[in-house]
């Protein structure tokens, strides 16, 4: 690869995905970045709207031959955001909203050089089992989902029990629609 790839996320789940491509990247990491969005912002549109600021505070940072990668992912159900749980609590209420019911997940994506900056969304619909509450107490005391969209991670013990379909990317789901990056990086990667 010709650029050399940034990911400009402190996600674990989002640096894993990366990985998987087999591709070199680093890491960098700005903190205190404004993520507030305008309250009149339509659902679907606030992640792009994040990963939007989020390019905007590393288009500073951006040398001659680099690819930076930023990218939002919000948790949406009956038209309202589940963002992170702020505490035990928030994510028990996240999980019995989400029990036995579907929602979407929205990933979006900035990538930026010196000289272009491309955007796109990636949607998937969950499809969740109708969970007891000793399910989600259980999960939210055992994996503490408290740094994720919507209080869980489909890849954890929550995703193995409750859901019950996806329509979509699962990367997507954790944060990163790798397929349609991997798509999207061939595209620019060379020129």
């Amino acid at each position: 690869m010709q650029k050399k790839i940034v990911l400009a996320s402190n996600s674990p789940r989002r640096r894993e995905l990366l990985k998987g491509l087999d591709i070199d990247f680093e890491i960098r990491l700005i903190g205190d970045i404004d993520e507030s969005y305008p309250a009149d912002t339509p659902p679907a549109e606030v992640p792009g709207f994040i990963a939007g600021l989020k390019a905007d505070a590393y288009s500073a940072t951006v040398a001659e031959n680099e690819l930076i990668i930023t990218a939002d992912t919000v948790v949406i159900v009956d038209g309202d955001i589940l963002e992170k749980p702020a505490d035990r609590a928030d994510a028990i209420q996240m999980l019995q909203r989400l029990s036995g019911r579907k929602h979407q997940v929205i990933t979006a994506v900035v990538l930026m050089s010196k000289d272009m900056r491309k955007e796109f969304s990636v949607m998937s619909t969950v499809d969740f089992a109708e969970l007891v509450n000793s399910e989600i107490e259980y999960y939210v005391d055992k994996y503490k989902p408290f740094d994720k969209a919507g209080a869980y991670g489909i890849q954890e013990w929550i995703g193995y029990i409750g859901v019950k379909g996806i329509e979509g990317s699962f990367y997507n789901v954790m944060g990163l629609p790798i397929q349609r990056l991997y798509q999207e990086l061939k595209t620019i990667i060379d020129k």
